[in-house]
């Protein structure tokens, strides 16, 4: 699924007030990680995801396999800040930032 670049913006919008709810650090990217990964996705949709890394290359290489271990998509990053997307089935209007923020 390829965003457009108005989806872009109004996924950016969005998040903009978001916390980030997953936090990369030390131990990069654990089978914990990826559960709480998945769980997260599952119940907002769009979330944040920070990495704690101060090289940009090892930030981008981290985001890229977040993101296509999850099968989700890519929608900003900025420093150490990445917004990703991916869409539930069955989203629960209480959790879903996107339901939420409409």
């Amino acid at each position: 699924m390829s965003l457009s670049p108005e989806q872009r913006r109004e996924y950016r919008a969005i998040a903009h007030n978001l916390k980030p709810v997953i936090i990369v650090g030390d131990k990069g990217l654990s089978e914990g990680l990826q559960e709480e990964l998945e769980r997260a996705l599952n119940d907002h949709e769009l979330i944040k995801i920070k990495v704690a890394s101060p090289d940009r290359d090892v930030r981008r290489e981290a985001i890229d396999a977040l993101c296509e271990s999850s099968g989700a998509e890519l929608v900003q990053t900025i420093g150490k800040i990445a917004v990703i997307l991916r869409r539930a089935k069955q989203p629960n209007p209480k959790l879903s930032n996107l339901l939420r923020n409409k």
